[in-house]
């Protein structure tokens, strides 16, 4: 056999091995067999040819080379996406993988969320560093108010920049950028000066409502709010509503429900009285609809706010606050 027929031998062997590959370290093999020592061998006998016979193996050599290379780099490249199909392949379905519970209060707040919604409320949000005239002012509060001692405050910046207390002051502002009809929910973060227990933390959440039109009146806030609670708890629930006082509403009650735990009898939760407070509510002040700019002749509303926190205790019925901070997994999954 003469170099040419045993070159045109050799690009054939090489085809039929590459088709075999099934590892990178195979085609590091075969590129180490044709490219390096079969091509330097052919190269070793140039030195034995007339210069004539070196101009034309010469030009043999090289177009051998550039064949294995060629074909070598398509195997290498068909190889490589080969690999990388099969590692990233998305159609392959994994049983066993492990998907996070949601944490109690964001589905708890979900669940309010949707049953507002349905009511036709809006969801609006608001900063957290808040502004004295948001959080107290406007809200029937101002400096020399003994209302605000309800409310130990976190002062970023006395007396006007600090953490808000309450998601009120998301009702005043988009008061400020809404006309009447208005009917809104405002939940988020709220921040008091507080020790932590277990019925206590410095940091909770909080949602809070606002409905305000011509003709307002507190049969609506029962009906709403009723409603909300029946929703959430069963129809089953009893609800009342007794007097109390907020700065910013009047006349205001505070909203009682039934206790979830003894069904009304009487138990350690509810403190034998068989109810138990879940909510504060009343009739917009006049003060604050005047202070946003609206004619509170002509316009009147309700406004409620309840922790979600607590109310987190009832629904889940759990025996402490800290335990919705504690990231007990296991806990998620069962409630």
């Amino acid at each position: 056999m003469d170099k040419l027929q045993e070159i045109e031998s050799k690009k054939a062997s090489l085809i039929e091995k590459l088709k075999k590959v099934t590892s990178a370290k195979e085609i590091s093999e075969i590129k180490s067999e044709y490219l390096k020592k079969y091509v330097k061998s052919l190269y070793s006998e140039l030195k034995n040819l007339s210069a004539e016979e070196k101009k034309s193996f010469g030009k043999t050599i090289n177009d051998f080379k550039n064949f294995a290379e060629e074909k070598i780099s398509e195997a290498e490249s068909k190889f490589k996406a080969q690999k990388s199909s099969a590692k990233y392949d998305v159609t392959i379905f994994k049983d066993n993988i492990k998907i996070g519970a949601e944490h109690p209060l964001i589905k708890l707040y979900k669940r309010i969320e949707e049953v507002f919604v349905g009511m036709g409320f809006s969801v609006v949000q608001g900063p957290e560093i808040e502004l004295d005239k948001y959080n107290f002012e406007m809200l029937n509060m101002p400096s020399h108010h003994p209302a605000r001692d309800m409310q130990d405050t976190f002062y970023i910046s006395a007396p006007n920049v600090l953490l808000r207390s309450h998601t009120s002051s998301v009702q005043i502002r988009a008061m400020e950028k809404m006309q009447p009809p208005i009917q809104i929910i405002s939940p988020g973060t709220v921040y008091r000066v507080d020790d932590i227990d277990p019925q206590h933390t410095p940091m909770f959440y909080q949602i809070e409502g606002l409905m305000v039109a011509e003709n307002i009146s507190f049969a609506n806030l029962k009906a709403v709010l009723t409603r909300f609670l029946k929703e959430v708890f069963g129809e089953e629930v009893g609800v009342k509503f007794r007097p109390s006082y907020y700065p910013y509403t009047e006349p205001s009650a505070a909203i009682d429900m039934s206790c979830t735990k003894c069904g009304g009898k009487g138990c350690r939760t509810c403190k034998g009285t068989g109810w138990i407070t879940v909510a504060g509510s009343g009739m917009v002040h006049p003060n604050v609809l005047e202070g946003v700019g609206y004619d509170s002749k002509k316009y009147t509303g309700f406004a409620f706010g309840l922790g979600l926190n607590r109310f987190a205790l009832t629904y889940y019925d759990l025996d402490e606050i800290r335990k919705l901070y504690e990231n007990d997994i296991s806990l998620w999954n069962q409630i």
